[in-house]
């Protein structure tokens, strides 16, 4: 599929920054509009129904998954989530620039489909500031901890499948690179010919 609008998939294990990252990228980038996912996890903090999440049961979810509505779910921390296929496929076919969070199986997956899909991974700068990330958010036990540290392992494995990576060891620098990224990639030859095809048209370049 061929569209005007770019999709930016972002993904890193718990605790790297992604959510902050994106976060700072919009506030910055007015142009870029979240895709909000689903799940059956419940809200942590001061997150909100349709916000960060659409937050599921898990039965509303089996419906979803009945429908074939998700263009990619996977289980992750014994939780599930997916991304809606109509709401993905509407904004960038529209124009749109979207960012999704999403786990790196649903990140390499939503590639196989969408192929001109940007991919992030935001790695950090090393394991120990990983476990320091975790415990300071004060959100998960000890043991949960751990199996987020065991899952990170195999995740960031997986970072070679992308196409760009972000160290996250100053947070403003991340940024940086971020939304370098993002206007790099809205740049190339393809975005720009699809973005702008009236003006390629009126410069007779086919």
């Amino acid at each position: 599929m061929d569209y005007p609008g770019n999709l930016f998939v972002v993904a890193a294990p718990s605790g790297a920054g992604k959510s902050s990252l994106v976060k700072a990228l919009m506030e910055l980038d007015s142009a870029i509009q979240p895709a909000v996912s689903h799940t059956t996890r419940p809200p942590r903090g001061q997150e909100k129904h349709g916000r960060e999440y659409f937050f599921l049961s898990p039965e509303e979810f089996d419906g979803m998954v009945q429908r074939d509505a998700f263009l990619e779910w996977a289980h992750v921390h014994g939780h599930r989530y997916g991304t809606s296929r109509h709401t993905i496929e509407e904004r960038v076919t529209h124009g749109a620039d979207v960012i999704l969070e999403i786990d790196f199986q649903g990140a390499v997956n939503i590639k196989k489909i969408f192929a001109n899909a940007i991919l992030i991974f935001i790695l950090p700068p090393s394991w120990e500031e990983l476990r320091s990330r975790l415990q300071r958010r004060g959100e998960d036990s000890p043991e949960v901890i751990e199996l987020r540290l065991e899952n990170a392992a195999l995740e960031m494995a997986q970072s070679k499948k992308f196409d760009f990576v972000i160290i996250n060891e100053l947070f403003e620098r991340a940024v940086f690179d971020l939304k370098t990224i993002v206007h790099a990639q809205r740049l190339k030859y393809s975005a720009q010919r699809r973005a702008r095809a009236e003006t390629f048209k009126a410069l007779h370049i086919s």
